[in-house]
Protein backbone atom coordinates (compact mmCIF):
# COMPACT_ATOMS: atom_id res chain seq x y z
CA UNK A 1 0.00 0.00 0.00
CA UNK A 2 2.86 2.25 0.77
CA UNK A 3 4.66 1.40 -2.00
CA UNK A 4 1.25 2.24 -4.15
CA UNK A 5 0.82 5.89 -2.71
CA UNK A 6 4.62 6.59 -3.27
CA UNK A 7 4.27 5.66 -7.04
CA UNK A 8 1.15 7.90 -6.84
CA UNK A 9 2.85 10.99 -4.98
CA UNK A 10 5.09 10.83 -7.60
CA UNK A 11 2.63 10.36 -10.51
CA UNK A 12 1.20 13.88 -9.31
CA UNK A 13 4.48 15.79 -8.71
CA UNK A 14 5.43 15.04 -12.09
CA UNK A 15 2.47 15.48 -13.78
CA UNK A 16 2.23 18.93 -12.06
CA UNK A 17 5.61 20.33 -13.04
CA UNK A 18 5.06 19.12 -16.11
CA UNK A 19 2.11 20.46 -17.02
CA UNK A 20 2.92 23.64 -15.39
CA UNK A 21 5.22 24.29 -17.89
CA UNK A 22 3.08 25.29 -20.66
CA UNK A 23 1.92 28.18 -17.97
CA UNK A 24 5.71 29.37 -17.78
CA UNK A 25 5.94 29.86 -21.31
CA UNK A 26 3.07 31.98 -20.92
CA UNK A 27 4.23 34.02 -18.22
CA UNK A 28 7.68 33.93 -19.78
CA UNK A 29 6.36 35.83 -22.86
CA UNK A 30 5.82 37.99 -20.90
CA UNK A 31 9.18 39.89 -21.48
CA UNK A 32 10.92 37.05 -23.67
CA UNK A 33 10.77 36.19 -27.23
CA UNK A 34 10.25 33.03 -28.15
CA UNK A 35 13.97 32.53 -29.72
CA UNK A 36 15.14 34.04 -26.30
CA UNK A 37 12.57 31.89 -24.24
CA UNK A 38 14.19 28.63 -25.73
CA UNK A 39 18.06 30.03 -25.80
CA UNK A 40 17.56 30.16 -21.90
CA UNK A 41 14.99 26.85 -21.14
CA UNK A 42 17.78 25.03 -23.17
CA UNK A 43 20.73 26.52 -20.86
CA UNK A 44 19.02 26.09 -17.88
CA UNK A 45 18.17 22.84 -18.57
CA UNK A 46 21.29 21.70 -19.86
CA UNK A 47 22.80 23.31 -16.27
CA UNK A 48 20.67 21.11 -14.30
CA UNK A 49 21.03 17.64 -15.72
CA UNK A 50 24.92 18.76 -15.91
CA UNK A 51 25.32 18.99 -12.44
CA UNK A 52 22.63 15.90 -11.50
CA UNK A 53 24.68 13.95 -14.13
CA UNK A 54 28.20 14.69 -12.44
CA UNK A 55 27.17 14.44 -9.10
CA UNK A 56 25.87 10.67 -10.32
CA UNK A 57 29.02 10.02 -11.95
CA UNK A 58 27.95 10.01 -15.60
CA UNK A 59 29.99 11.46 -18.12
CA UNK A 60 29.05 13.60 -21.08
CA UNK A 61 29.54 11.36 -24.63
CA UNK A 62 33.18 11.67 -26.00
CA UNK A 63 32.68 10.02 -29.55
CA UNK A 64 31.67 12.55 -32.75
CA UNK A 65 29.43 10.06 -34.01
CA UNK A 66 26.88 10.52 -31.21
CA UNK A 67 27.50 14.49 -30.63
CA UNK A 68 26.32 14.25 -34.54
CA UNK A 69 23.59 12.27 -34.07
CA UNK A 70 22.84 14.70 -30.75
CA UNK A 71 22.19 17.62 -33.29
CA UNK A 72 19.50 15.89 -35.16
CA UNK A 73 18.19 15.16 -31.85
CA UNK A 74 18.04 18.48 -30.01
CA UNK A 75 16.83 20.03 -32.85
CA UNK A 76 13.27 17.92 -33.51
CA UNK A 77 13.70 16.59 -29.51
CA UNK A 78 14.01 20.41 -28.20
CA UNK A 79 15.29 23.32 -30.14
CA UNK A 80 12.36 23.48 -32.47
CA UNK A 81 9.09 21.82 -30.18
CA UNK A 82 10.40 24.56 -27.83
CA UNK A 83 10.86 27.72 -29.94
CA UNK A 84 7.04 26.53 -31.64
CA UNK A 85 5.43 25.84 -28.18
CA UNK A 86 6.46 29.78 -27.14
CA UNK A 87 5.11 30.68 -30.85
CA UNK A 88 1.79 28.71 -30.75
CA UNK A 89 1.04 30.32 -27.58
CA UNK A 90 1.59 33.62 -28.42
CA UNK A 91 -2.07 33.44 -29.43
CA UNK A 92 -2.70 30.42 -27.94
CA UNK A 93 -4.10 29.17 -24.48
CA UNK A 94 -1.91 27.77 -22.77
CA UNK A 95 -4.10 25.06 -21.67
CA UNK A 96 -4.65 24.17 -25.45
CA UNK A 97 -1.18 23.89 -25.95
CA UNK A 98 -0.89 21.55 -23.09
CA UNK A 99 -3.68 19.31 -25.11
CA UNK A 100 -1.95 19.93 -28.74
CA UNK A 101 1.20 18.31 -26.76
CA UNK A 102 -0.91 15.33 -26.36
CA UNK A 103 -0.53 14.78 -30.38
CA UNK A 104 2.44 13.64 -30.93
CA UNK A 105 1.52 9.92 -30.50
CA UNK A 106 -1.00 10.54 -32.90
CA UNK A 107 1.59 12.17 -35.44
CA UNK A 108 4.18 8.99 -34.74
CA UNK A 109 1.65 6.78 -35.80
CA UNK A 110 1.24 8.79 -38.99
CA UNK A 111 5.01 8.16 -39.34
CA UNK A 112 5.35 4.75 -38.79
CA UNK A 113 2.22 4.34 -41.45
CA UNK A 114 4.87 6.76 -43.75
CA UNK A 115 7.80 4.77 -42.81
CA UNK A 116 6.10 1.42 -43.40
CA UNK A 117 7.24 0.66 -39.67
CA UNK A 118 3.27 0.26 -38.86
CA UNK A 119 2.24 -2.44 -41.33
CA UNK A 120 -0.86 -3.76 -39.23
CA UNK A 121 -3.47 -1.12 -38.10
CA UNK A 122 -5.96 -2.55 -35.60
CA UNK A 123 -9.63 -0.67 -36.12
CA UNK A 124 -9.02 0.86 -32.93
CA UNK A 125 -5.65 1.95 -33.92
CA UNK A 126 -7.60 3.33 -37.14
CA UNK A 127 -10.11 4.77 -35.04
CA UNK A 128 -7.77 6.10 -32.75
CA UNK A 129 -5.83 8.80 -34.82
CA UNK A 130 -9.50 9.75 -36.74
CA UNK A 131 -10.85 10.62 -33.75
CA UNK A 132 -7.52 11.96 -32.10
CA UNK A 133 -7.76 15.01 -34.81
CA UNK A 134 -11.23 14.92 -34.90
CA UNK A 135 -10.29 16.22 -31.40
CA UNK A 136 -8.30 18.81 -32.51
CA UNK A 137 -10.65 20.40 -34.82
CA UNK A 138 -13.44 20.59 -31.89
CA UNK A 139 -10.95 22.24 -29.95
CA UNK A 140 -9.61 24.72 -32.41
CA UNK A 141 -13.27 25.05 -34.18
CA UNK A 142 -12.46 26.68 -37.67
CA UNK A 143 -15.97 26.86 -38.98
CA UNK A 144 -16.28 29.62 -36.30
CA UNK A 145 -12.65 31.58 -37.70
CA UNK A 146 -12.13 32.79 -41.25
CA UNK A 147 -9.10 30.64 -41.80
CA UNK A 148 -8.49 27.15 -41.13
CA UNK A 149 -6.35 27.13 -38.16
CA UNK A 150 -4.40 30.05 -37.20
CA UNK A 151 -0.53 30.49 -37.07
CA UNK A 152 -0.69 29.76 -33.48
CA UNK A 153 -2.56 26.43 -33.37
CA UNK A 154 -0.15 25.14 -37.10
CA UNK A 155 2.53 25.87 -34.29
CA UNK A 156 1.54 23.92 -31.42
CA UNK A 157 0.25 21.61 -33.91
CA UNK A 158 4.07 21.32 -35.73
CA UNK A 159 5.82 21.31 -32.17
CA UNK A 160 4.06 17.43 -31.59
CA UNK A 161 5.09 16.83 -35.23
CA UNK A 162 8.68 17.70 -34.28
CA UNK A 163 8.11 14.99 -31.31
CA UNK A 164 6.99 12.16 -33.03
CA UNK A 165 9.94 13.03 -35.62
CA UNK A 166 12.31 12.97 -32.68
CA UNK A 167 11.15 9.21 -31.42
CA UNK A 168 11.43 8.05 -34.69
CA UNK A 169 14.93 9.32 -35.21
CA UNK A 170 15.92 8.50 -31.53
CA UNK A 171 14.47 5.01 -31.01
CA UNK A 172 17.04 3.86 -33.86
CA UNK A 173 20.00 6.21 -33.29
CA UNK A 174 20.13 6.73 -29.59
CA UNK A 175 18.60 3.91 -28.13
CA UNK A 176 18.40 3.97 -24.34
CA UNK A 177 21.12 3.08 -21.57
CA UNK A 178 24.54 4.40 -20.95
CA UNK A 179 24.38 7.33 -19.25
CA UNK A 180 20.92 9.10 -19.85
CA UNK A 181 21.57 12.15 -17.52
CA UNK A 182 25.19 13.07 -19.48
CA UNK A 183 23.33 12.14 -22.52
CA UNK A 184 20.09 14.50 -22.37
CA UNK A 185 22.52 17.36 -20.58
CA UNK A 186 24.51 16.75 -24.05
CA UNK A 187 21.47 17.18 -25.90
CA UNK A 188 20.27 20.23 -24.48
CA UNK A 189 24.00 21.60 -24.66
CA UNK A 190 23.81 21.01 -28.47
CA UNK A 191 20.05 22.28 -28.59
CA UNK A 192 21.67 25.39 -26.54
CA UNK A 193 23.83 26.19 -29.46
CA UNK A 194 21.10 25.52 -32.38
CA UNK A 195 19.22 28.04 -30.87
CA UNK A 196 21.54 30.78 -30.19
CA UNK A 197 22.34 29.94 -34.26
CA UNK A 198 18.59 31.79 -34.62
CA UNK A 199 19.34 35.01 -32.33
CA UNK A 200 20.13 37.13 -34.97
CA UNK A 201 16.61 37.05 -37.04
CA UNK A 202 15.12 37.45 -33.71
CA UNK A 203 13.61 40.83 -33.93
CA UNK A 204 11.89 41.33 -30.78
CA UNK A 205 14.46 42.07 -28.08
CA UNK A 206 14.30 40.87 -24.83
CA UNK A 207 11.99 43.27 -22.06
CA UNK A 208 12.65 40.83 -18.90
CA UNK A 209 10.49 41.90 -16.24
CA UNK A 210 10.23 39.68 -12.64
CA UNK A 211 7.77 38.01 -14.07
CA UNK A 212 9.60 36.76 -17.46
CA UNK A 213 12.55 35.79 -15.54
CA UNK A 214 11.09 33.93 -12.44
CA UNK A 215 9.11 32.05 -15.33
CA UNK A 216 11.58 30.92 -17.31
CA UNK A 217 13.91 30.08 -14.43
CA UNK A 218 11.06 27.78 -12.93
CA UNK A 219 10.73 26.67 -16.71
CA UNK A 220 14.57 25.31 -17.51
CA UNK A 221 15.61 24.23 -13.64
CA UNK A 222 12.49 22.45 -12.70
CA UNK A 223 10.40 21.73 -16.14
CA UNK A 224 13.21 20.88 -18.23
CA UNK A 225 16.22 19.83 -15.77
CA UNK A 226 14.47 18.23 -12.22
CA UNK A 227 10.94 16.42 -14.59
CA UNK A 228 13.44 14.42 -16.59
CA UNK A 229 15.22 13.19 -13.91
CA UNK A 230 11.90 12.44 -12.24
CA UNK A 231 10.35 11.02 -15.07
CA UNK A 232 13.70 8.87 -15.19
CA UNK A 233 13.27 7.33 -12.03
CA UNK A 234 9.95 6.74 -12.16
CA UNK A 235 10.36 4.41 -15.56
CA UNK A 236 13.28 3.23 -13.70
CA UNK A 237 11.00 2.58 -9.87
CA UNK A 238 7.90 1.81 -11.37
CA UNK A 239 8.10 1.19 -15.58
CA UNK A 240 6.68 2.46 -18.44
CA UNK A 241 3.12 2.26 -17.53
CA UNK A 242 3.34 4.63 -14.48
CA UNK A 243 4.98 7.18 -16.91
CA UNK A 244 2.86 6.92 -19.46
CA UNK A 245 0.10 7.69 -16.93
CA UNK A 246 1.77 11.16 -16.40
CA UNK A 247 1.29 11.92 -20.35
CA UNK A 248 -2.71 11.56 -19.72
CA UNK A 249 -2.68 13.72 -16.99
CA UNK A 250 -0.38 16.66 -18.77
CA UNK A 251 -3.28 18.07 -20.37
CA UNK A 252 -5.63 18.32 -17.39
CA UNK A 253 -3.01 20.00 -15.35
CA UNK A 254 -2.35 22.85 -18.39
CA UNK A 255 -5.81 23.06 -18.99
CA UNK A 256 -6.59 23.36 -15.16
CA UNK A 257 -3.65 25.84 -14.35
CA UNK A 258 -4.81 28.15 -17.77
CA UNK A 259 -8.38 28.41 -16.25
CA UNK A 260 -7.29 28.82 -12.74
CA UNK A 261 -4.68 31.07 -12.94
CA UNK A 262 -4.54 32.86 -16.28
CA UNK A 263 -8.67 32.88 -16.78
CA UNK A 264 -8.35 31.34 -19.74
CA UNK A 265 -12.07 29.99 -20.91
CA UNK A 266 -13.04 26.02 -20.20
CA UNK A 267 -15.68 26.01 -22.34
CA UNK A 268 -17.58 22.38 -22.52
CA UNK A 269 -16.10 22.67 -26.49
CA UNK A 270 -12.38 22.90 -24.85
CA UNK A 271 -13.03 20.11 -22.47
CA UNK A 272 -14.84 17.99 -24.56
CA UNK A 273 -12.19 17.96 -27.31
CA UNK A 274 -9.50 17.19 -24.21
CA UNK A 275 -11.07 14.33 -23.62
CA UNK A 276 -11.52 12.90 -27.48
CA UNK A 277 -7.60 13.51 -27.47
CA UNK A 278 -6.79 11.48 -24.96
CA UNK A 279 -9.24 8.28 -26.03
CA UNK A 280 -7.75 8.55 -29.06
CA UNK A 281 -4.07 8.44 -28.09
CA UNK A 282 -5.55 5.73 -25.70
CA UNK A 283 -6.67 3.58 -28.70
CA UNK A 284 -3.56 4.38 -30.79
CA UNK A 285 -1.84 2.75 -27.86
CA UNK A 286 -3.79 -0.35 -28.15
CA UNK A 287 -1.80 -3.61 -27.03
CA UNK A 288 1.30 -1.59 -27.99
CA UNK A 289 4.59 -0.42 -26.40
CA UNK A 290 5.38 2.94 -25.36
CA UNK A 291 7.21 5.13 -27.95
CA UNK A 292 10.76 6.25 -27.46
CA UNK A 293 10.83 8.92 -24.81
CA UNK A 294 12.15 11.85 -25.92
CA UNK A 295 14.96 13.51 -23.14
CA UNK A 296 13.85 16.77 -21.52
CA UNK A 297 10.91 17.52 -23.77
CA UNK A 298 7.49 15.73 -23.38
CA UNK A 299 6.74 12.77 -21.37
CA UNK A 300 7.12 8.89 -21.57
CA UNK A 301 4.48 7.41 -23.24
CA UNK A 302 2.50 9.84 -24.80
CA UNK A 303 5.17 13.03 -25.87
CA UNK A 304 7.85 12.83 -23.30
CA UNK A 305 8.06 19.50 -21.14
CA UNK A 306 6.37 19.82 -24.01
Amino acid sequence: MTGGRGASTRIAVLALLWGSGFLWIKLALTGLSPVHLTLVRCALGALTLLVMAFATGQRLPRNRKTWGRLVVAAFFCNALPFALFSIGERTVDSGIAGVMNATTPLWSLLIGVALGTERRLSPARLLGLALGFGGVLVIFAPWEQSGLLSTGALALLGAGLSYAIAFAYMARKLPPGGAPLALSAAQLMTATALTALALPVSSTAPRLNLTAVGAVVVLGVFGTGITFYLNYRLLTDEGPTAAATVGYLLPVVSVGLGALVLGEPLTPRIVGGMVIVLVAVGLTRWKTQAPAKCPTSSPAGLAVSK
